[in-house]
């Protein structure tokens, strides 16, 4: 079974540290990633460039496009990746080795973990349920 990671974090906080707390916060990650990428179990990870990006909300009049990817939050995606797991509790164990799980607290790195329900497309190829004609 796959699942999407979301890692969160609060970028006012991360914005206001210095270049070198920024580097010691990265450093403490490092023992943390050899783990999680150790489990042979991680698909895909990214980082997101903040504060680039735009939420589009459909509506009666037609879509609505504003600056910053998110809605209103604290905490905002910093991070995705995405595991193979047994089952939830599997993918929660392999989730916890992830840095944004173990360290970061004070600048609000958090975790979500979430089964994928379908795949509809992969490598560029749709593979999801077949269409009616």
């Amino acid at each position: 079974m796959k699942f999407l990671c979301l890692g969160y974090y609060a970028p006012e906080v991360y914005e206001a540290m210095s270049d070198a707390e920024r580097k010691a916060l990265g450093e403490r990650c490092r023992p943390h990633d050899e783990k999680f990428f150790g489990t042979a179990k991680v698909l895909d990870v990214a980082s997101l460039k903040h504060p680039f990006g735009a939420h589009i909300r459909p509506g009666p009049n037609g879509q609505t496009v504003t600056d910053g990817p998110f809605a209103e939050a604290k905490e905002v995606v910093g991070s995705y990746f995405m595991i193979e797991a047994d089952d939830l509790d599997h993918a929660v164990e392999i989730a916890r080795l992830h840095p944004a799980a173990q360290i970061g607290w004070e600048v609000g790195f958090s975790m979500e973990v979430r089964p994928v329900d379908i795949v509809w497309v992969k490598d560029g190829e749709y593979v999801g349920p077949k269409r009616e004609s």
